[in-house]
């Protein structure tokens, strides 16, 4: 076959860059050797943010392009991404009140004209802040958002599909060179593709793909792992912890579907993609973290879940993984059909990325290029506001019961189409543990590149986390069926 843009990598960045390439008119192959956002883009904090934290390191241009890129995402994809407020306490903190209040203030001012409200501090009031902490009411409140990150990823995919991408998961890219002025690829799956450009968009697999190609890159990858865990919930409420440690790195509670509290994460660096296993020192870390701040303690035994993504960080000589920056850098490789390789970037501004990516090569492929991503709505993101449309479902469709609330936040205006012409429970098939169903899962199947229990449990929905083996077992002889 033959494309004008190979994209290697099926996580956010690719599929990002697969989606503006796409609504450019360029015809696109994107090959994962795994599931969409199976690695890096699927073990985030789960976070839409200009990252606090980067002021700290004079990041003032990528806060400044991530908190643009929250306000977009806010309004683009309103069901998978909805904002948090966070509670940041100042008690034993090892940064001074004035430096935090001037931080905050910053942020602000850098977000420009934001929907979400300003910084603030902590009242007397706030009782349902301050309560689950030690240290009592000081400290501050500010407002950033939360992602479905895995969902985040696959929508992407699914908006350059409607517009003639092939996204091809479970294959891998086995070899690829420059002939004259196209690439010739072998892939896993038998084809060979003629590609008038290759995107590397590999992750932490960036470098092994280059070196695969054949072309020697100037830019280098810094390979840090991140862990998170999964603990009971550690406090009521909807809102979210920033926790300052003693050795000035941060530590993030969440809210968790539910029942849970997500806790992360650590910045270990590693020397492969491989190595993306939580250590038990890691778990007491993330213990410790959490045990110096609230009343409720916890312990290893507490851990229900756990995931550690390695992040491709382009290296920019700092020593320590924490001081590392999270901007991207996009090289390109003209020495014969156009190389671009990705070195990088943050779930938060992979849409940003992605649209400085595509006019990087368009311009090598002589191909005109306009930015349509901006504005642009992601699949499930046409509902004016979450919570009418969750009301709106419930009405709707009252035979989904408990299940509302979460398959509206994930599928949005989506599930107008998954339940058309169904009226009630013997219409979405048969019915698996957690509230998933055959009609549902049919759904991941054919229209978001599900292929296991796992893809369905763990990325397009986390209901791994509330189900039995058995129950999973039991979806996976499903997926296995003719």
């Amino acid at each position: 076959m033959t494309c004008d843009l190979l994209i290697i990598g099926g996580g956010i960045n690719g599929c990002a860059i697969a989606r503006e390439a796409a609504l450019n008119h360029l015809s696109v192959l994107l090959v994962e050797k795994g599931d969409l956002a199976s690695a890096t883009s699927s073990k985030s904090t789960k976070l839409i943010h200009g990252g606090l934290r980067y002021l700290e390191y004079y990041e003032f241009g990528l806060v400044r392009e991530a908190l643009v890129e929250r306000e977009r995402l806010l309004t683009a994809a309103p069901h998978i991404v909805t904002p948090l407020t966070f509670v940041l306490p100042q008690e034993n903190a090892v940064r001074p009140w004035w430096m935090v209040r001037a931080g905050l203030w910053l942020y602000d001012t850098l977000a420009g004209r934001s929907s979400l409200p300003r910084a603030r501090g902590l009242r007397a009031g706030d009782t349902a802040y301050s309560e689950p902490l030690k240290g009592g009411a000081s400290g501050f409140v500010y407002a950033d958002a939360w992602v479905d990150d895995a969902r985040l990823t696959v929508l992407n995919a699914m908006d350059a599909a409607a517009h003639g991408a092939e996204i091809a998961v479970g294959t891998e890219l086995v070899s690829a060179r420059r002939e004259g002025d196209v690439w010739r690829a072998a892939l896993s799956d038998g084809r060979e593709v003629t590609a008038r450009g290759i995107v590397n968009a590999a992750g932490p697999w960036v470098a092994e793909t280059v070196g695969r190609l054949g072309v020697d890159a100037a830019a280098g990858v810094r390979l840090v792992k991140g862990s998170h865990i999964v603990v009971p919930r550690l406090y009521e409420g909807e809102h979210a912890y920033i926790l300052q440690l003693a050795d000035r790195r941060i530590v993030f509670a969440i809210p968790y579907h539910g029942d849970f509290t997500l806790i992360g994460t650590t910045d270990v660096p590693v020397e492969t993609p491989g190595d993306a296993r939580i250590s038990d020192a890691e778990i007491a870390y993330l213990c410790d973290a959490v045990n110096g701040h609230f009343v409720r303690q916890i312990a290893p035994r507490d851990v229900v879940s756990s995931y550690s993504g390695v992040r491709p960080l382009y290296d920019d000589g700092e020593a320590e993984a924490k001081a590392v920056t999270r901007d991207y850098v996009l090289e390109l490789d003209e020495a014969g059909p156009p190389l671009l390789s990705v070195f990088g970037g943050k779930i938060t501004t992979a849409r940003h990325l992605a649209q400085e990516a595509v006019e990087k090569i368009a311009a090598p492929l002589g191909a005109e290029f306009q930015p349509h991503t901006r504005a642009r709505v992601l699949p499930g993101g046409m509902i004016p506001d979450l919570a009418h449309f969750i009301d709106q479902a419930r009405e709707k469709w009252p035979f989904l019961g408990d299940r509302t609330d979460r398959m509206a936040r994930a599928y949005g205006s989506l599930l107008v189409e998954m339940l058309e012409g169904v009226t009630d429970e013997a219409g979405m098939g048969k019915r698996f543990g957690g509230g998933l169903t055959a009609l549902e899962l049919s759904w991941m199947r054919d229209r978001e590149w599900a292929r296991c229990a796992e893809d369905a449990l763990w990325r397009r929905s986390k209901l791994g986390l509330v189900l039995s083996e058995a129950e999973a077992a039991e979806i996976e002889a499903w997926w296995t069926k003719p």
